[in-house]
This record gives C-alpha cells, sequence and structure tokens, in this order.
C-alpha cells in the first residue's frame, strides 16, 4: 500500500532514534524514506501510526534503493499490530477499488 505523508520512528537498541517516512507497507515489511541509509541487516522497532491504530514491530534492513529509500522486512510484529496493518490495507484497497469503479462509471465511452 502506498502512502502519502506516514511519520515513522525507528528505535534501536542502542537507544539512538531516527525519523524517517514510510512509502510503501504491506504485512511483511515495507520502504522508507530516511535522510540517510542504515546498514544492511540492522535492526530497530519501527513505529507509526495507521487508520487502525499504532504499529510497532521489529524490522530488519534491507538494501537501501536509493540514497533516501531503505527497505524492511518485519522479523517480528505483535497480534494487534498485523491485524491493524491488515485492516488499513484492506480499508485502503477497498477505497482504490471504489474510486477506480466511480472513473468507469463516468468516463465517457
Amino acid at each position: 500500500m502506498r502512502l502519502a505523508q506516514t511519520q515513522a520512528v525507528l528505535r534501536f537498541a542502542s537507544g539512538e532514534r531516527i525519523k524517517g517516512r514510510l512509502q510503501v507497507i504491506s504485512v511483511t515489511g515495507g520502504l522508507l524514506w530516511l535522510d540517510t541509509p542504515l546498514d544492511l541487516g540492522s535492526r530497530a522497532n519501527v513505529m507509526f501510526l495507521m487508520d487502525a491504530g499504532a504499529v510497532s514491530g521489529t524490522a530488519e534492513m534491507l538494501k537501501p534503493l536509493s540514497g533516501t529509500q531503505q527497505a524492511f522486512r518485519f522479523v517480528e510484529i505483535g497480534k494487534t499490530e498485523r491485524s491493524r496493518l491488515e485492516k488499513t490495507i484492506e480499508s485502503s484497497t477497498h477505497r482504490q477499488w471504489q474510486d477506480h469503479q466511480s472513473i468507469v462509471r463516468e468516463r465517457a465511452w
């Protein structure tokens, strides 16, 4: 699911915190916008707010796609957080489908 301006915070075991923005999210991971990429394999607790509530889970950083885009995968996420993520994604998908149907109906053939 593509996101607009969803803020995210990454908290490391050392106590360091880094702010970023979610660009894409799924139940298995996502894509972050960061000022600088993080080390491949580094782990942090990633936290962000979705329509269905707060989500927090342990993420492993994957290979950066650019100097500002960092992919990650969830290595641990609680049932409640996963459910919130699934609900938000489902709701977004449903809205996009409705928008698409509206455009098709209103299109001049």
